[in-house]
């Protein structure tokens, strides 16, 4: 199976010049359904960090001084801060340096098929909890929208994440709070959700959940993991069964 077919699951960035090591690390990210996007200099990588949403950076040490520049720019990345972050190295010196710089795994070399799989099996827990955060599940149910002091009305969801959701509705809603009450497929769970309006525009509007239950949001998030989950390819769950059992890193 060709896993270029299929969804890929998550989004890494690579930062490296090598370009066996690019080879390499970019045909074990297919076999894990990751999408590798590759930088050869500094000056983009952080560019794409600024710009970007990515679930994993991989940061090749050989690259020099500089190096530290894009570990920082990860941590100060709002939207990348939560990136699992892996560091090629070739030495217990620049291990360390790695590790201090705020890398979670140290891909040693020479680098192997085996050793690559193994430590993106080892992070893969991570990195799909990071694309959670943001992953947008397309869903269809009715949501009923209520307003203070105004009539009730109804419109259809159109995507679901964690932070909030798309619906399209005829109704005007402005930008005053409402109260989202919806159940979700294969939950038989009715979520009422404070909301704001972050955008309206032909009959369709942006959705932000304001801090809700603890039980809402870990129920919610249940459900976005399963649905998550369902995307991962046959050809990914088999790796996992092959593997022998190693200490979990996530």
């Amino acid at each position: 199976m060709n896993p270029a077919s299929s969804a890929f699951v998550g989004k890494v960035l690579l930062v490296s010049n090598d370009a066996v090591a690019v080879k390499q690390l970019t045909e074990s990210m297919h076999r894990f359904a990751l999408f590798a996007e590759q930088r050869s200099e500094f000056s983009s990588a952080l560019e794409r960090l600024n710009r970007a949403k990515f679930d994993a950076v991989i940061v090749d040490l050989r690259l020099g001084s500089r190096v530290e520049a894009v570990l920082e720019g990860i941590r100060l990345s709002p939207s990348n801060k939560h990136a699992v972050v892996f560091a090629v190295s070739d030495s217990d010196t620049e291990t360390a340096r790695a590790f201090w710089g705020g890398a979670t795994f140290v891909l040693r070399r020479p680098l192997s098929q085996a050793s690559i799989d193994l430590s993106l099996k080892a992070a893969y827990g991570s990195i799909v909890r990071e694309r959670r955060r943001y992953f947008r599940c397309p869903v269809d149910v009715p949501v009923a929208i209520l307003r203070v002091a105004m009539q009730t009305v109804h419109g259809h969801t159109l995507n679901i994440s964690e932070g909030g959701m798309s619906i399209t509705t005829a109704a005007s809603l402005g930008r005053a709070p409402v109260q989202l009450q919806f159940a979700l497929p294969g939950n038989g769970f009715q979520f009422e959700l404070e909301s704001t309006v972050c955008w309206a525009k032909e009959e369709q509007a942006g959705m932000r959940f304001n801090p809700s239950s603890r039980h809402q949001t870990s129920t919610l998030q249940e459900w976005l993991s399963v649905r998550l989950e369902e995307i991962i390819p046959q050809f990914v769950r088999d790796k996992f069964a092959k593997f022998p059992e190693t200490s979990d890193q996530d």
